[in-house]
C-alpha cells in the first residue's frame, strides 16, 4: 500500500493546489477579464513557465531522479552529498545567466513567442515585455525548487514538493487583490506576484533539505562531475521527449496571437480546467512511479517494473475516461460558473467552452503520457521518447494549420489533443514491442465496462445540464449549486454502473500495489 499512500498524498496536495488555482483564475477573470492586458500577462507568465516545465520539471527531473536514485542505492552518503552540491552549483549558475539574458532580451522573446502582436494589432507587446522582465527570474527560483523536489521524491517524501505549488496560487491571489491598487496598470501586480511566489516556493523547501542533511553547498560549479555528465547526457533528448505537450501548447499561443483578441485567454482558461484532472492524477502518478521504477530497474526486476506501469495505467484510464466525458459535457457550465463576470462575458464563455471541449478529447492521452514516459526515463532511455515527440510535434503543427482555418482557437486545442493521442499510442506500442510493459489479461473487458459506465454518466449529465443559455443568465448561487449537484450525480452514476457491470476495487489496484 506504500504506492497508494504516496499517490494519495501527492494527489491530495495537488487537488488543493488545483482548487486554489481555480480560485486564482476566477479572481483573474473577474478582476481583469479577457482582453489585451490579460493576453499580455499570460504570455509573460507562459514563457518562464514553459521553460520551467521544459527544463526544470521536464528534462532535468527525468534525468536527475534516475541518476540520483542510483547514487542513493549504490553509493555512500558522502558521494550522494557531493553530487547534490555539484549539480546545485552548476544548475544555479546556468539559471542565473539564463535569467539575466531573459530579462535583457524581453522584447525579443515576446516577438518570438507572440509574433502576431508585432504584425497586427492583436495585443500589447510593450506591456508583455515589461511584465516578462519581472516574471522571467521566476525560472531561476522554480527550477531550484524542482531540483529540491527531485531530492525529496527520491527519498519517497512526496508531500513537501507536492504542497509547494499551493504557495504560487496564494501569492498570486493576494497580489491580485491587495497589490493591484498600487501599480499601474493594475495587472502588473500579477507579474510581481509570479516573482514573489518563486522566491517563496524555493525558500519554503530549504528547512526540509537541511533535515535530510542534503541542503546544498553552492560550491564552485563544475561540469566534470561524473553524475552531472550523465544527467546532461540524458537531458538533451529528454527536453523534447518529456515536454511535447508544453511545446504543443506554446505553438497554440504563437498561432493564437494571429487570431482575434481574447484567443490566448480563452485557450488559457480552458487549458487550466483540462489540467485539473491531469495534475491531480496524471502528474501525481508520474511523480510517484518514476523513482520507484528507477529502483526496480536498478534491482533488475522487470516483472515488478511492468506491474507498476500497469497499476498506474489502470488508474489513469479508469479515472481519465469519466473526467474526459465530464469536461466534454459540462464544458459550458464549468466555464460559466467559474469565470463569467462583467469583464468575462457570455461571448467569452462560449469561446472558452469550445476550446475546453477540444482539449477534453486529449485528456486520456495526456494522462497516459504521464504514466508511460517514465517507463523509458527510469531505464535512462531518453532517445526513444524524443523520436516519438518529434513525430507528435509535426502532427500538431500540421493539424494546427488545417484546423485553425475552420475552428479558429478551438482548432488549435483539438490539434494538441490529436498530437497527444499520437504520442501516447507510440509510447505504448514501443513499450509493448520491447516487452517492457506486458499488460495482464482482462484489459479489453475492463475498457468496455469503463466505456459503458462513462456513456451512462455522459448521457445523464447532458440531460441534467440543459442548454448553456440557462447557465449564462443564472446567478452564481444557482450555477454553483447545480454544478456541484451534477458532478456528484456523475460520480455516483459512473461508479454505480462500473459496479453493476462487474468492476471491483481490485481492478483499480491492479497487481503492483
Amino acid at each position: 500500500m506504500r504506492l497508494m499512500h504516496a499517490l494519495a498524498k501527492v494527489g491530495g496536495n495537488t487537488t488543493l493546489s488545483r482548487i486554489l488555482g481555480f480560485v486564482r483564475d476566477l479572481v483573474f477573470a473577474r478582476l481583469f477579464g479577457a482582453n489585451e492586458m490579460t493576453d499580455a500577462f499570460f504570455v509573460a507568465f507562459k514563457i518562464p513557465n514553459f521553460l520551467r516545465r521544459l527544463f526544470a520539471e521536464g528534462a532535468f527531473s527525468v534525468a536527475f531522479v534516475p541518476v540520483l536514485s542510483e547514487y542513493k542505492a549504490t553509493r555512500s552518503f558522502d558521494d550522494l552529498k557531493t553530487f547534490v552540491d555539484h549539480i546545485a552549483s552548476t544548475l544555479g549558475l546556468v539559471l542565473l545567466i539564463v535569467s539575466v539574458v531573459g530579462v535583457l532580451a524581453a522584447p525579443l522573446l515576446i516577438a518570438l513567442f507572440a509574433p502576431g502582436w508585432y504584425f497586427g494589432d492583436g495585443g500589447d507587446a510593450d506591456l508583455a515585455a515589461d511584465m516578462l522582465r519581472l516574471t522571467f527570474p521566476y525560472l531561476l527560483f522554480i527550477s531550484l525548487t524542482a531540483f529540491a523536489g527531485g531530492i525529496f521524491n527520491t527519498h519517497n517524501q512526496f508531500g513537501i514538493p507536492s504542497f509547494t505549488p499551493v504557495l504560487l496560487n496564494l501569492v498570486l491571489i493576494a497580489c491580485a487583490y491587495w497589490l493591484s491598487p498600487f501599480v499601474d496598470p493594475p495587472i502588473m501586480s500579477l507579474a510581481w506576484g509570479v516573482l514573489i511566489a518563486g522566491i517563496a516556493q524555493f525558500t519554503f523547501q530549504l528547512p526540509f533539505l537541511y533535515r535530510l542533511k542534503l541542503l546544498p553547498n553552492f560550491t564552485k560549479p563544475t561540469f566534470k562531475d561524473e553524475g552531472i555528465s550523465r544527467v546532461l547526457k540524458l537531458m538533451a533528448p529528454a527536453i523534447f521527449g518529456v515536454s511535447v505537450t508544453q511545446l504543443n501548447l506554446l505553438l497554440d499561443t504563437l498561432i493564437a496571437s494571429f487570431l482575434q483578441k481574447g484567443s490566448i485567454s480563452w485557450l488559457y482558461y480552458s487549458d487550466r480546467l483540462m489540467e485539473f484532472p491531469v495534475g491531480i492524477l496524471g502528474v501525481a502518478l508520474g511523480t510517484v512511479i518514476l523513482p520507484n521504477l528507477s529502483r526496480k530497474h536498478a534491482e533488475s526486476s522487470p516483472r515488478e517494473f511492468s506491474e507498476m506501469l500497469d497499476w498506474a495505467l489502470r488508474w489513469a484510464v479508469l479515472l481519465g475516461i469519466p473526467a474526459a466525458v465530464g469536461l466534454l459535457v459540462l464544458a459550458g457550465p464549468l466555464i460559466a460558473t467559474l469565470f463569467q463576470s462583467d469583464v468575462f462575458d457570455a461571448h467569452d464563455v462560449q469561446m472558452a467552452r469550445l476550446s475546453l471541449m477540444a482539449y477534453s478529447c486529449g485528456l486520456i492521452p495526456f494522462m497516459v503520457i504521464k504514466v508511460l514516459a517514465p517507463g523509458f526515463y527510469a531505464q535512462q532511455d531518453t532517445k526513444t521518447p524524443v523520436k516519438i515527440a518529434i513525430v507528435a510535434m509535426v502532427v500538431n503543427m500540421v493539424m494546427n494549420l488545417i484546423l485553425m482555418q475552420f475552428l479558429q482557437h478551438a482548432g488549435l486545442a483539438l490539434a494538441t489533443s490529436i498530437a497527444a493521442a499520437v504520442n501516447a499510442t507510440l509510447l505504448f506500442r514501443i513499450l509493448r514491442k520491447r516487452e517492457i510493459y506486458q499488460p495482464p489479461p482482462g484489459w479489453p473487458l475492463l475498457l468496455l465496462r469503463a466505456a459503458i459506465a462513462a456513456a451512462a454518466m455522459g448521457g445523464m449529465l447532458y440531460w441534467l445540464a440543459g442548454p448553456l443559455q440557462q447557465w449564462l443568465v443564472s446567478d452564481w448561487v444557482w450555477q454553483t449549486s447545480h454544478l456541484a449537484a451534477w458532478v456528484i450525480v456523475g460520480v455516483v452514476v459512473y461508479f454505480g454502473v462500473l459496479a453493476a457491470v462487474g468492476v471491483r476495487v481490485r481492478d483499480f489496484r491492479g497487481r503492483a500495489v
